[in-house]
Order: structure tokens, then C-alpha cells, then sequence
């Protein structure tokens, strides 16, 4: 007994003095009160460090303070839960009596979507932290789902009198700039600790890490963002440096320690073995990250809770490079990165945590395990995937950020409500409502390589090639004694337009023209017409043959004359055309022949010195 109360000292001792010296920050988010007129304007509100804040979005609501229980600290006895079409219930309580996140809780349950919580005395504004953990507070801290925030005792005044005066107040809480985005990458860092016998936030710790991989791993080999673990470490007192406590919780002669798993020095694995394993999960990140492969280190760390566990005395180095060496790290790497934990000098790895420790710009000092930092600004709520996944999300500006960010885990289910107000096509299956860690959008779908056009919250119109394939382009068809006919003109528009034969808006209807009726066609005196679906057919009375481009009738004696007449004149045309041609072609031939003659004659009598002997066709005997 008299152990375990010197280890309580020691921590609470080196706690207390890390905590003195600590400068923390409280995250904020705004909220600002629409109606009514007279509070009108923007003010500040503290994020709780439990539920799950809207990171990246924002929430529009009206505030109501209950007539009875106004601190919460009980079930409520009446629903605060918002009817539909109305805006959510931001339930405003006060604070005292019970823990702040008890409060959040029972007005979870009462169906509240937000609690603000006014403080009960003037004074800069804190962050609502979760209790210590104990049987009863850890169960209700993991179910809160709710964000919450803290105000100032005179602004919560001021609520609660516009209230009580019978006026409505709505107010918008906005967490859009929660995080802020100052490039196209995001940079996160996770304070963490292997140690995993230290009750439910280790258990919680555990399970995010193992929940959080696949996302984590996406984002990093991609290059979204840019991932860094770290592990909080305390150094010893030096009037205790010398002490067998102090020996067995630190390493490098007290220079870096944590606290006793078990919180008994006399049983079970000692903080130096948590410092040292803390130490070689920094280096597996650094060695990982030298051979670009950071994420690894997300393998590294779930692999070792699973085979290497406290509780199966497992929680030692052969278990560690085993899980090492399975994921191809270099463990000579490994272990020079580590140093020398019983040498008397600084180890530079964990002097770089210490440091880090220390708050700079908008962040405040590191001091609470677990603490995520997103963009510099520390992580207010539940340690969830989906809730954590959103607060990185937020950090890159809209219209950025990758795909991991619009999948179902951040999902704000909008669209299951109305289909969130968008344009819908019920008979395709096609909307234009999407769900994001924003909140939903409402923008034309691409669907099956076809973008819709328009507002996106009344009109889509599907548009460019293709666009007849889906839905036949929202245009009019019908199909009719075996044939389609369609009003989706598929040349890149986005217009309908009534087949031939047809009239109509090419939208909802195209009505069949008669054109028999319309006198449109068969309008000779010998012609007999007859409408049909599309089209109609017109045929002669009698032994009359019906001419379309003429629009007339004649008789098939005078149409086989005529065609007979046009036999003959094609036939005698030809054939002078054939003569023509052998003519000239026998009057070629000749006129070469003679010339020839011609040439050869004259050289005989003429011969020139330069002239090439001339072919005589002519036969000359010899004497």
C-alpha cells in the first residue's frame, strides 16, 4: 500500500508540475443570433471536448430553455425533440451541479440537436472536458453524439430574457471555420500512447486507431495530408531522480517518463517500459517515413496492440520486431534510431516530443492523452472515425478536399429527408441531392457519362452525347405497333422536339398529326387517304398508281408507256453514244497511220543528218 501511494505521488507530482507551466487554448466556434432584432449579432462559444461537433458545417436552430431542470442534471420529462419541417432544438441550460457532459447527455436523450450551456459566473470562456472516467460517466461519454458548446453567463442572460419575453430565438452555430485551410494539404498529428492498460480512454485510443487506418492510410498515400504521431512524456523531479520509483518509470537517468501502467510499482510492466515502446513506435514512423511510407506506421501500431497485449505479457522488444520484421522495416534502423535508454545523455527523438509538448501560435500545450491537432488547432469531441475523419475534412477548402471526404462515413443523411429539397427524377432513379461532410448539396448528377444541367434544385436537364440513354432525356416516347418513337434529339442540346408526324411540347406529350384531316397530303381528286399512328398511307382509287412527290395519281397503262418510251430513249442514246466513240477512235488510229506514211516517204527524198532513221511501212525489193 505504502508503494502504491509513493507512485500516486510521484504522478501526481511531475503531473502537477507539467500542468503549472501548460498554456492552454480553447477551440471556439461561432454563433450568431438571427432573430430577435434587439440580440441580433455574432458571438463566441467554448466546443465541447465530448459529442460531435459539426466540423465543417454549420447548424441553424432555436434555442429553448426549460421551465424546469434548467441544469440538466436530471432526465427530462418532456421532449425537445423538433417536428418536421421545423428548425432543430438548441436546448440552453446552466451550468452547475453535475458534470457538463451529463447535461449534454440527458438532453441528448430528451431529443435536443445542440446544447449551449451558459456559465454561472463572468470569466473567460473554458472548454467543457469529460469527467473522469468510471463505470457510470464512461458509458454515456461514448453515446453522446450531440455537439455542444459553452457561452458567457451575460449572453446566456440575454437568451434567457428574449425567451421569457415570448420571443423566438434562432440562432446558427458555425463550425466551417473551426479548422482553418491555409493550403491544399492538411496536416494532422495524433499524441497517443502504447500503453493499453489504462482504462476506457485506452480502450477508446485502441479503437479509433484500429477504426481510423484505412481512411488515415488513403489520405496520406495520396497526399492530402501529412500525418505525425507523437507521445507525451514527462521528466522526473530531480530530488527523485536517484529514486527505485523514479528508476523504474524513466529512462536516460529521469529524463523521460511515464506513469506506472498499473499505477503499482511492485506488480505488472513499469513506465519505462511504456517510454521505450512509445520511443520505438517513433522510430518505426521515422525509419517508415524515410522509404516514403509513412502510413506504415498505422500497421505498425495496430499489429502490436493485437499480438503484442500487456495483459498476455507479450508488451516487450521480441514481440515488437517481430511485427517489425513482418512488415519488411529495417529493425538495425529501428534500433539505432532508439539510442540508449539507460545512457545519461538527452536522446534527441524524445527531446523533440518534449518540446513539442509546448503550445505554439493557436495551439495550446499538449497535456491530455489522447489529443488530436488539426491545422494546428486541437481536436474538440468524440475520438470517432467518422467524427474525426470530418474535422480533417474541414480543413481543406471546399470543393477540394478528396474523395474519402464525401463517403458514407461522413455523410450528414440530408437527402433521406424531402431528398433535402433538390430536383429528382423518381422514374429514373436519378437526384441531384448530395450528402457531404458539409452538409447536403444540391448539384445536376453526372450519371453513366452524362451531365444534368440546371440549379440543381428545380431543373436538371440531361445534356451532350448519350443524353437519350438515360431516360430518354426527359423527353416525350411512346412505342406503337412495334415501332419507338422518341422526342430526344441526341446531337449534344438539351431540347425536345416532336418526331416527324407528331406536335406537341416534346416534354410531356406529342400528339399524332392527321394529316388526312389537315389535308396535308393525298389531295388529289382520285386519291383516298388513311391516318395512321405517326404516319399515313394514301392510295389511288381504281387501277391508278399513286406518285408521293407529285402528289397525284395516273394510270399504270400510261406509267408502263412512259416507262417503256424512256427504255428506248436510253437504249438510242447509248448506242449513238458508242458510235461516237468508235469513231473517234478509228479516225485517231488512221491519222497515225497516215502520218506515219507520210514521214517515211519524205525521208527518202529529204533525209536530214540529225533526223533518226523513220520506220517505212512501205516494202522496197532489191535490184
Amino acid at each position: 500500500m505504502k508503494v502504491w501511494r509513493f507512485s500516486v505521488f510521484f504522478f501526481v507530482a511531475f503531473l502537477l508540475l507539467t500542468l503549472s507551466m501548460a498554456r492552454f487554448v480553447v477551440e471556439k466556434n461561432s454563433l450568431s443570433v438571427t432573430s430577435p432584432d434587439k440580440i441580433k449579432g455574432r458571438h463566441d462559444s467554448a466546443i465541447g471536448n465530448f459529442g460531435i461537433p459539426q466540423y465543417g458545417g454549420s447548424m441553424a436552430g432555436t434555442v429553448v430553455y426549460p421551465k424546469d431542470n434548467n441544469k440538466g442534471c436530471k432526465d427530462f420529462d418532456q421532449s425537445f425533440k423538433s417536428r418536421p419541417g421545423a428548425l432543430p432544438t438548441i436546448l440552453l441550460l446552466d451550468r452547475g451541479n453535475c458534470f457538463f457532459a451529463l447535461k449534454v447527455w440527458n438532453a441528448q436523450k430528451a431529443g435536443a440537436s445542440a446544447v449551449l450551456v451558459a456559465d454561472d459566473i463572468e470569466e473567460p470562456l473554458i472548454t467543457m472536458d469529460t469527467p473522469e472516467e468510471d463505470g457510470s460517466s464512461a458509458k454515456y461519454i461514448e453515446n453522446i453524439t450531440i455537439p455542444s458548446a459553452l457561452i458567457e453567463k451575460s449572453f446566456g442572460e440575454k437568451l434567457k430574457d428574449a425567451i421569457s419575453g415570448g420571443d423566438m430565438v434562432n440562432v446558427n452555430l458555425d463550425w466551417r471555420e473551426a479548422v482553418p485551410h491555409p493550403d491544399d494539404r492538411v496536416e494532422y498529428e495524433l499524441w497517443t500512447n502504447s500503453n493499453d492498460e489504462c482504462g476506457v480512454k485506452c480502450d477508446m485510443l485502441i479503437e479509433f486507431l484500429k477504426d481510423f487506418k484505412g481512411a488515415a492510410q488513403i489520405l496520406e498515400k495520396g497526399g492530402y495530408t501529412q500525418f505525425t504521431p507523437h507521445y507525451i512524456t514527462w521528466y522526473c523531479p530531480h530530488a527523485f531522480t536517484l529514486s527505485k520509483q523514479c528508476k523504474s518509470q524513466c529512462i536516460n537517468h529521469g529524463r523521460y517518463c511515464a506513469p506506472d501502467p498499473e499505477q503499482d510499482f511492485s506488480t505488472g510492466y513499469d513506465g519505462k517500459d511504456v517510454v521505450v515502446e512509445n520511443l520505438r513506435q517513433l522510430c518505426v514512423f521515422k525509419v517508415a517515413k524515410e522509404t516514403e511510407k509513412s502510413w506504415v506506421w498505422w500497421d505498425y501500431v495496430t499489429d502490436f496492440q493485437i499480438r503484442c497485449p500487456m495483459k498476455e505479457k507479450k508488451y516487450n522488444k521480441e514481440c515488437a520486431n517481430t511485427v517489425i520484421k513482418s512488415l519488411g522495416l529495417d529493425i538495425e534502423k529501428i534500433d539505432k534510431c532508439m539510442g540508449d535508454p539507460e545512457a545519461d545523455t538527452e536522446n534527441s527523438i524524445l527531446k523533440e516530443e518534449q518540446d513539442a509538448q509546448i503550445g505554439k501560435g493557436s495551439r495550446g500545450d499538449v497535456t491530455i492523452l489522447p489529443t488530436l491537432v488539426v491545422n494546428n488547432r486541437q481536436y474538440r469531441g468524440k475520438l470517432e472515425k467518422g467524427a474525426v475523419l470530418k474535422a480533417i475534412c474541414s480543413g481543406f477548402e471546399e470543393t477540394t478536399e478528396p474523395a474519402v471526404c464525401l463517403s458514407n462515413d461522413v455523410e450528414t443523411n440530408e437527402c433521406l429527408a424531402n431528398n433535402g429539397g433538390c430536383w429528382q427524377d423518381k422514374a429514373a432513379n436519378i437526384t441531384a441531392c448530395k450528402d457531404t461532410f458539409r452538409g447536403r448539396v444540391c448539384e445536376c448528377p453526372l450519371v453513366g457519362g452524362v451531365q444534368f444541367k440546371g440549379d440543381g434544385y428545380t431543373t436538371c436537364e440531361a445534356g451532350g452525347p448519350g443524353r437519350c440513354k438515360i431516360n430518354n432525356g426527359g423527353c416525350w416516347h411512346d412505342a406503337r405497333n412495334g415501332h419507338a418513337y422518341s422526342a430526344c434529339l441526341d446531337d449534344g442540346g438539351v431540347k425536345c422536339q416532336c418526331p416527324t408526324g407528331f406536335k406537341g411540347d416534346g416534354v410531356k406529350n406529342c400528339e399524332d398529326i392527321d394529316e388526312c384531316k389537315d389535308k396535308k397530303a393525298c389531295q388529289c381528286p382520285e386519291c383516298s387517304c388513311k391516318n395512321t399512328w405517326g404516319s399515313y398511307n394514301c392510295s389511288c382509287r381504281g387501277d391508278l398508281l399513286y406518285i408521293k412527290d407529285q402528289d397525284t395519281c395516273i394510270s399504270k397503262t400510261a406509267s408502263q408507256g412512259r416507262s417503256t418510251w424512256a427504255a428506248f430513249w436510253v437504249i438510242l442514246i447509248g448506242l449513238v453514244m458508242i458510235s461516237g466513240g468508235a469513231f473517234l477512235v478509228y479516225k485517231y488510229r488512221i491519222r497515225q497511220y497516215m502520218d506515219s506514211e507520210i514521214r517515211a516517204i519524205m525521208a527518202q527524198y529529204m533525209p536530214l543528218d540529225s533526223q533518226a532513221e523513220v520506220p517505212n511501212h512501205v516494202n522496197h525489193q532489191r535490184a
